[in-house]
């Protein structure tokens, strides 16, 4: 049956699902990595092999259904997050980021100040600006991090007790703080979070500059995006409202 889990869309059969992938290398090496991390109290879609062993076959993976979707647990999931990354910490950086190249990693490396890049002023790139006049130098230890964790994590509402799920890894390397204030700047963009949820974490290391930079992933993300208007960055724009102040 079609169906979408962890805000990825798919095909579920029984307790497996088939999903298709962005790309190979990247999927192989997920699921290698999710095979075998034990984080706690987190479940982990264990990724499965075809019967000739691969991770991947001819664009497609699987792995285990797992009951849960996707909710407004924001705290949760900061918290969530957190462990996955305590998990990951002992990840070795992939050779294949060297080769990296597409919207996600020029976004990226723009917010960290590491490459420029042409945005349009009217989809993100003004404010882009703005918010890269308020960079500042922050410190932290890079590592393995999954960088897309909003809408992809489950939540079981049937057994509020069951840990959230997590289904995928997005690799980034970049510090366990951006990470979680990715998840912070979405749900304040688009999940309908308030200043509270920016305030509770910010006994994190190098917190303010943290979530600016993460702030400036999206809104570079977004204004590559060809679809991208002024209006589909209006989420974007409330977020640097409350961000702003806190620099």
């Amino acid at each position: 049956d079609l169906c979408s889990y962890g805000g990825l869309p798919g095909f579920r059969c029984g307790d497996v699902v088939i999903r298709p992938v962005r790309s190979n290398v990247v999927a192989a090496w997920s699921a290698r990595v999710l095979d075998t991390l034990k984080p706690e109290k987190l479940r982990i879609a264990r990724p499965l092999r075809s019967s000739d062993g691969r991770w991947v076959v001819a664009g497609w993976s699987a792995c285990q259904y797992l009951r849960g979707e996707p909710q407004g647990r924001y705290q949760d999931l900061v918290a969530a997050s957190l462990r996955l990354h305590a998990a990951t910490a002992s990840v070795r950086r992939p050779r294949f980021m060297d080769d990296q190249d597409d919207l996600d990693r020029r976004a990226d490396a723009a917010a960290w100040g590491e490459c420029a890049i042409n945005l349009d002023a009217a989809t993100g790139g003004a404010l882009f600006s703005e918010l890269a006049g308020r960079r500042r130098q922050l410190r932290l230890p890079a590592q393995v991090v999954h960088g897309d964790l909003f809408g992809t994590v489950l939540f079981d509402r049937t057994d509020p007790g069951n840990p959230p799920a997590i289904v995928d890894l997005v690799p980034f390397w970049r510090p366990v703080e951006w990470a979680a204030a990715v998840i912070v700047v979405d749900a304040l963009a688009w999940g309908g979070a308030d200043a509270s949820l920016l305030r509770a974490w910010s006994h994190l290391d190098g917190w303010p500059q943290a979530v600016l930079r993460a702030l400036m992933f999206r809104v570079a993300l977004h204004a590559q995006h060809p679809d991208a208007t002024p209006v589909t960055l209006r989420g974007l724009e409330h977020a640097a409202e409350l961000v702003l102040p806190t620099l």
